[in-house]
């Protein structure tokens, strides 16, 4: 199942970190010519420069087809009514097209995450309650079993990121059958060992350096010395994947086996503010060989 409320989201779809530094203009280019290439959904965060629904938007009038998913829109930067009014108006103006992602970030000051969430989700359901409105499909980002099961009960499922094969299929065991589990994953298109890992350390720093991502590594069974430094070479091959693009793509495959229904591929290694065009065509070719036209 890689739908989510009737939304095919195709098995793989591509996520777009960079879209934080990128031009109007060049975000523009970059999914037009990603929608030609067959992709059938894009998945990008909020990290603080671009606003969720503003960039939503600039997608969704830029494409004709696909279906772009919040990855996540963080509850502490709206409240529940400015983000029930947003989705309510891109549901009017792209049926079936947009997937609002809801996550933590940096969160509720003295609030726990669990408790935060809950409370959004309530107020996001009374504003929904009577209405004759769109629905408005939702996943959450989710890592530990209660907000995994958060997930399962009061959303269509779950949005992970940074994590490897195993948490895949401990999380589709705790969100059963017929949730929606869709999983980020790293890809770099390096094949000398000491340039990916470097490439790849360099990526992964801030997620070996902060305690909410520590905690998750810990629970996966990564000792103090793989998350130490920078990261062992364990962890490192474990969260990101490269070599050629064919063997990228087998190692991608992983999670779908795992359990995940959708699998969103975040290419590495391509400087702030230039165009991942290059790597994207490549993971076309390795992943949606169906979709290239002569």
């Amino acid at each position: 199942m890689n739908t989510i409320a009737g939304q095919n989201l195709g098995r793989f779809g591509i996520y777009a970190f960079g879209f934080e530094h990128r031009s109007a203009a060049g975000i523009r280019s970059d999914i037009e010519e990603l929608e030609e290439l067959g992709w059938p959904s894009l998945w990008f965060p909020e990290v603080g420069g671009r606003e969720a629904f503003t960039l939503v938007s600039l997608l969704l009038a830029a494409t004709r087809r696909m279906r772009i998913v919040n990855g996540i829109a963080r509850i502490g930067q709206r409240t529940a009514t400015a983000t029930q009014g947003g989705a309510l108006l891109l549901a009017d103006a792209y049926p079936g097209r947009h997937t609002l992602g809801l996550g933590i970030g940096d969160g509720l000051p003295g609030v726990p995450p669990l408790a935060a969430m809950n409370g959004y989700l309530d107020e996001l359901d009374a504003l929904a309650a009577g209405a004759s409105q769109p629905r408005i499909p939702r996943v959450l980002a989710a890592y530990g079993p209660r907000m995994l099961e958060l997930a399962r009960d009061r959303a269509a499922g779950a949005h992970t990121y940074k994590v490897n094969v195993d948490h895949t299929a401990r999380a589709r065991e705790i969100l059963g059958p017929n949730a929606f589990l869709g999983v980020e994953h790293a890809a770099l298109f390096e094949s000398d060992p000491a340039t990916a890992r470097a490439i790849a350390r360099e990526h992964l720093h801030i997620y070996l350096t902060t305690p909410f991502n520590v905690a998750k590594y810990r629970r996966l069974g990564y000792s103090e010395d793989d998350i130490a430094g920078g990261g062992s070479d364990r962890l490192v091959d474990d969260l990101v994947y490269w070599g050629e693009p064919g063997a990228v793509a087998e190692k991608l495959r992983a999670h779908i086996d795992a359990g995940a229904d959708h699998l969103a591929v975040q290419v590495i290694g391509v400087e702030p503010g230039r165009s991942a065009m290059p790597q994207w065509r490549l993971l076309t070719e390795a992943l949606l060989p169906q979709n290239i036209t002569a």
